[in-house]
Parts: C-alpha cells; structure tokens; sequence
C-alpha cells in the first residue's frame, strides 16, 4: 500500500497535469513496447467492484514496473498539458489511438470513439470520477474496449503461450497499472473540473448521434445501443447505407407516382375526349331525334290530310246522292199534286161532253204516271265508313329514334403494296366514328381517260367487314373505288374515291432476241399490257447437274426497260423468268427460257433479209433458190437488204471474244463476216467501210477467196476449201479472223478498230444454203500469236 500511495504522490507533484495514464503516449509508443508495456481488453462498463482487481501485496518486480508505468504517465502527462495549452486536437488524438490499436480498420468502431459515449460510461462510475481524470480515464478504457475482437485475438495469442506463469505475471501487471490510473484520476480530480466540464459537454452533445440503422425497428440508433443496448440481437446496417438503400425506396415509389400522374393525367385528358364525344353523341342525338320526331309529324299531318279529304269525298258523295233522290222525290210530288188537281177540276165538269173529252186524255197521264216505279228507299245510307289509319310508317320512325343514328362516311384506305395479282385487289377502309354499321356497300369501276368514263358500268358488293378482295379484274387496270357505311337508320355519304391497280400480266420473252456469251446474256421482252409498268425482275436458276436437281436461284430488281445484260458464269445453263411490278404488286412468272453459256449465241434478224432469202424453220438455216431478178418486185423491209441478198445477225453486245461457225457448200457462192448497224442496204457486204467478209467465188479455174473491207482485198490463195469456217471476233485486240474448222487452218485475220459493236452478215450470191452454228466454246487453236 505504502509502495501505491508513494506513487501517487510523486505524481500529484507533476504541475497537476490531468492524469492521461489513460492515453498511452502516443510519440513514445516505440520506447512503451520497448519497456514492456502491454495492454489487455477490460469491460469498462461493469460494476465498481470489477476495478478492484489489484491484488494488495504486489512483489518487488510489480512495483518496479508499475514504478516505471507511473513514470511514463507523469511525462505523458506533460506532454498532454503542452498539448492542451497549445489548442488539443480530439479527432487527431483518437485517430492515432485508432491506428495503435487497430481500430482504423472499423469504422463503426472509430465513429463509436468519436461519438464519445462518455456520458454512459460517466454514468457507471462514482461520482468522485467524473472529474477531469476520470473523464480521460474512461476514453482511455472506450478506445481499449472498442475494439473487442482485437484485444480478443490478443488474448487468444497469449493464451497459446507457452508457460502459465509469465501470463499470470503480465495481467497482475495490468491490473497493478489499471488500479493506479484509478487512484491517480480521483486525486486529481477536483484540480480538473473545468476541462471534465467542457469534455461532459461535448460528450453528451455526441451521444445524441445516431450513426446506424436498426433494421428490425425501422429507426436510426447509435452504435453503443447496438452493442450494448437493448438492440443488441437486432439487424443494423451502416447509416449511409440506410440512407441510399431509403433513398432508392423513396425514387421508386416517385417513379411509381411519376406513373400514376400520367396514367391519370391520361385518364383525365381521355375523360375530356369522352365529355366532349358525349357532347356531340348528345347533338347528334337531339338533331336525331328532332329529325325523326318531324319526319313523324310529317306523316301524320299526311295521313291527316289523305283521311280528312276520303272522308269530305265521301259526305259529298252522299249529300249529291240524297239531293238528287230529294230533288226526284219533289218532281214527282209536284207532278202527283198536278195530276191531282186537275181530276179533281174535271170530277167538278158538268158538261159531260167536255168530261168525256178531257177524262179520256187523263185517264192516259194518269196510267202512264202510274206506271212510273217510285224508288222510296235511300240511296245511301247516313252513317259513314269505319276508316283505320295506318299508323306503321309512324311506328317504324318512332322505332328509329331509340335505335342508332346513320353512321357517317368511311374513310377508304389507300392502295398497299403487293396487295393485288393480275386479276384480283384487296381494298381496305375504315370508320373513325363510334357509328353501329351493319355492313358497308362498296362500288367500283375501272379507270378511264375517255371523255365518257362516267359512263363505265358501276359494280356494288355488300360487305361485312372493313375489307374486301374483288376478283375477276383485267390485268394492270386502274380501278376507282368508294364505299358507305349502312344500318337501320340509312346510309352514309360515301367516301372519297381511291385508285387501285391491278397486277401486271406476266411479260413475253422474246427468244428470237436473246443474245448470249460466256459471260453475259441479254434477254429481250415485251409486256402484254397496254399500261406501262413500274419495274421489271428477272429471276434466274442456275442449273445443276445434281441427281436432286437443286437451284441457285438470283433475282435482278428495278429493271425500267424491257431488256436487260445479265452478267453469268461461263459453261453454265440458267432457266431465266420475268416479273412485270406496279403497285399493286407482282406479275406471275413468264414463260421460262434457257440460256447456255458454252459460246455466243445470236439470232438472225428477219426483218434484215433480203426478199428472195429464206430462213429455215431451226431459224439458223438460210437458202436461196433462184437469182433471175435479184431487184425484185416482192414485198421488202425498211431494213432488209435489196441488191445484196444478205441478212444480219443479232448485235453482239459484249466484250471480248466471240465464235461462231458457217457451214457451206463447196459449189456456193457467198459472203459471210461482220458489219455495222448502219451497214448500206442497197450495197454489197465487203465493198464498204462498215462491213469487213469472206467471199466465195467460183471461177472456172479455181474456187477463189476474197477478204473484202472496202472494196479492197489481199492476194490470198487458199489451196483446200473449207467446208466449215469459223469466224473468231475479237473486240479488244480490234481482230475478226478467218479459219478452216475442219483442219484448224487460220486463213485471214482483219485488224481494224470496231467503233461500234457489230453484227453477224451473211449472203449468198448464187442458189444454195448456208447453216450456221452459234453457242460453240471457242476451240485452242484459234490463239494467234
């Protein structure tokens, strides 16, 4: 005890310094380590008895460590006084006692030191305490206790030490230390009041922080309540975290609101629509009903007067009846009163002559007017015929008023593509009113530039729904159409009128035209259809030589012309088909035609040929029987030839090399070779500039051979002569050359410059035939050097 009290006063002696035995000194936590100082975790919430854990008798070792503690105490002290004076940084302090201990990897545990629950832990303590030391004391203990997983896996680590002695030995060394920070801070604490009053202050200012969030009671708590307080088994997360995790609650919930704005400021402009629609449904009902309620009057006010006037016909009829049997009945009665009189004049004669005279004459009048038959029964009868007034018409429009209104005129749709084939259309419309229709009425008829076009025959079809599919239509016509909505209250104006147009019909292919080479066709045709189309398509299947007979089919759009250069693979056969396009959509498919790309391919143009000419129905065959009048008289072409008995080939439209052979009779005379389009008709193949051929003359010596261009030839004798000739046109080495096929013999080669593309020429200058073979591969042996 002695030993404790010495202590104490050596360091009540040191300026009176709040004892910060509780901070370890902080710059000097090398030199601590070094004298052996270690810190063990305690529970400084506990009762007063838990402090007294000093044992009352310490060894000599104990007081000399706790002698050097207390020394380390009193120049931290010091150090803290200067500290103070100079402007103390709490947050700083902390951190570092943060850092030394371990605690800046917690950061709910350094918001718990810089809470500073210091209020609940002053609670614990005596009141003596609550000084200045006491207050340090107990920061001290909250920043050992604060980390109780450290100061655990501290003690864990002693524990796995060998040797219980030195244990036993290093915690009485604590307690010993603990004890005498204890006494230290309840002597000086009167000395500190005023700074135990600013850190009381600051304390309980920091307590009321919340710094995370209990999850299970839906509230914001501090960190100590958690640990120690009654949420101590509750879910709580990190107060930022709260926050964001609340926040985005509270952004979808505004999203969700944000929502329901619209969906009711959509519901409020559609009640507007529907307030304004009932509006004018109630307009048009009114006038409805107005409209019936007159047409009712109006019928009735009819009926009225058709009934009044039967009835004044009838009285008139039955008073001239009843007048003229009153005015009849009154004759007679006078007559009666006449003849009456004069009797009773004659009963009164005395002079029997004179009676016998005048009785005679009346005895007759009286017979004879007795013979009259009296009709004293009424000609008509008073009473007046029960009449019943139809009231039907007035019912069915008093039916009509609580039935629905005539719909008003539809709207009819423009034409949709691909919506029509060459002889059918799909027409569509619409209502855009809450009319009841019971069907719609449509009329059409076709289009016509004729002045009297109103006068083409309207056709009506009544139909249910909003569309329709007319058939039995002409190819690529234009129709016009309008439609009207029906119900029981009538019809509908009618809409405006829409053109639709038919599909094409499917195009012609010219085969007569087709031209071909390795590398390209052009394909001719011809539309049936007397109003032009928008585009053309060309679809083509490569053919295979497959068991399966698969296609590789390609489609050429946008074609504007009725011909087409199609770009192909060599030695290939394609079956080429042609698609006519309107708006209306697609023409079925024309009539395929194949195409081999072995060699060129040509027609003859019969249009060219000379009149005594004659092309052979394989149309590849030319023959000529007679030549007395070459200048005939027969029927000719503004193209055919008229002095050269010749005819041209189809233009050769492509590039490169071009082959074809001439079969030919050894006793013929011919020409055969190239020319221009513009080649003179009325000339001679050869004796031009534009044509360039080989002529076969027979002379009496020998079959002679002329390379004519101009008129001019070369001096070219040809000892055996070629029964098959094959011509090689060569466009870009500007070449056309001459050979004998059946020796593969070259026999003349032209070199000039082709300024246009040009055509096979052939003539025949003596009786005979000429057969030519087109689509040939070009043979090996026509490369010259």
């Amino acid at each position: 005890m002695s030993s404790r009290s010495g202590s104490a006063r050596e360091y009540e002696t040191s300026d009176r310094s709040p004892a910060l035995s509780a901070f370890p000194p902080v710059p000097e936590s090398s030199e601590t380590e070094a004298e052996g100082l270690i810190f063990y975790h305690m529970d400084l919430y506990g009762s007063k008895e838990r402090f007294d854990i000093f044992p009352e008798e310490l060894t000599g070792q104990e007081d000399r460590s706790l002698g050097d503690t207390r020394k380390e105490s009193a120049l931290s002290s010091e150090k803290f006084q200067r500290s103070q004076e100079a402007g103390y940084d709490l947050e700083k302090e902390v951190a570092e006692l943060a850092k030394m201990y371990g605690l800046d990897e917690d950061r709910e545990k350094e918001l718990e030191l810089l809470g500073g629950h210091l209020e609940m832990v002053e609670s614990r303590w005596p009141p003596a305490r609550t000084e200045k030391a006491g207050s340090h004391g107990s920061i001290y203990n909250a920043s050992k206790s604060s980390s109780p997983m450290k100061d655990q896996s501290q003690s864990t680590k002693q524990q796995g030490l060998p040797g219980e002695a030195s244990q036993d030995e290093e915690e009485n060394k604590a307690r010993a230390e603990d004890k005498a920070e204890s006494h230290i801070g309840s002597g000086e604490g009167l000395s500190s009041s005023g700074m135990s009053d600013e850190w009381n202050s600051q304390a309980v200012s920091e307590e009321e922080a919340a710094d995370v969030f209990c999850s299970t009671c839906k509230m914001p708590i501090r960190a100590f309540d958690k640990l120690f307080g009654e949420h101590k088994d509750h879910e709580v997360s990190q107060l930022p975290s709260a926050v964001e995790s609340e926040k985005e609650e509270i952004h979808k919930n505004m999203c969700k609101l944000e929502e329901q704005i619209a969906q009711m400021e959509n519901f409020a402009s559609h009640l507007e629509e529907i307030f304004i629609t009932v509006e004018e449904n109630f307009g048009r009902q009114e006038q409805n009903f107005e409209v019936h309620y007159n047409d009712a009057v109006q019928v009735l006010a009819r009926k009225y007067e058709e009934q009044l006037e039967a009835l004044g016909e009838e009285k008139r009829q039955k008073l001239e009846a009843l007048y003229g049997q009153l005015v009849s009945c009154g004759e007679h009665l006078d007559t009666c009163k006449e003849l009456t009189d004069a009797t009773q004049e004659l009963y009164l004669e005395n002079d029997k002559a004179n009676f016998m005279k005048a009785a005679v004459t009346m005895v007759d009048r009286l017979e004879e007017f007795l013979k009259k038959e009296v009709d004293l029964e009424l000609s008509t009868l008073p009473d007046f015929e029960e009449r019943v007034i139809d009231f039907s018409e007035v019912e069915q429009l008093m039916n009509s008023i609580n039935t629905i209104p005539a719909p008003c005129a539809p709207v009819i749709n423009p034409q949709a593509p691909n919506t029509a084939t060459g002889t059918s259309l799909r027409v569509c419309w619409g209502l855009f009113s809450d009319d009841t229709v019971e069907c719609y009425q449509l009329c059409y008829k076709p289009v016509s530039n004729e002045r009297h076009s109103d006068e083409q025959a309207e056709h009506t079809l009544k139909v249910k729904e909003t569309y329709c599919t007319i058939t039995n239509l002409l190819p690529n016509t234009q129709y016009e159409f309008w439609v009207s909505a029906l119900n029981a209250s009538g019809i509908s104006p009618p809409s405006e009128k829409a053109v639709y147009v038919t599909a094409p019909s499917p195009p012609t292919i010219k085969n007569k035209k087709i031209r071909s080479c390795e590398n390209a066709a052009l394909v001719c045709w011809e539309s049936r259809d007397i109003n032009p189309v928008d585009s053309y398509t060309v679809e083509l299947s490569k053919l295979t030589d497959e068991e399966n007979g698969d296609t590789i089919t390609e489609s050429i759009v946008g074609i504007p012309n009725c011909e087409v250069l199609i770009h192909l693979q060599p030695t290939q056969s394609y079956r080429i088909c042609i698609r006519a396009l309107n708006l209306g959509g697609s023409s079925e498919r024309s009539e395929p035609v194949l195409i081999h790309t072995t060699g060129t391919y040509f027609c003859l143009n019969e249009d060219t040929a000379h009149p005594l000419l004659a092309i052979l129905d394989d149309g590849f065959t030319i023959a000529c029987d007679e030549l007395e009048n070459p200048e005939c008289d027969l029927p000719v072409y503004d193209n055919s030839f008229t002095r050269c008995i010749g005819i041209l080939g189809s233009l050769i439209p492509f590039p490169g090399k071009h082959y074809w052979e001439v079969e030919v009779e050894e006793d013929t005379e011919y020409r055969i070779g190239v020319a221009f389009e513009n080649t003179p008709r009325h000339g001679y193949l050869g004796a031009n500039n534009s044509s360039w051929c080989m002529r076969h003359i027979i002379t009496p010596s020998r079959h002679k051979y002329e390379f004519l261009h101009s008129g001019m030839t070369p001096d070219i004798r040809i000892t055996t002569p070629p029964r098959r000739i094959g011509i090689l046109l060569d466009y870009e080495n500007c070449r056309l050359s001459f050979f004998n096929a059946d020796i593969a013999q070259h026999l003349y080669a032209f070199n000039s410059h082709f300024q246009h593309y040009v055509h096979p020429c052939f003539a025949l200058e003596t009786p005979g035939i000429l057969r030519i073979h087109t689509g040939i591969a070009i043979p090996p042996w026509t490369a010259l050097p």
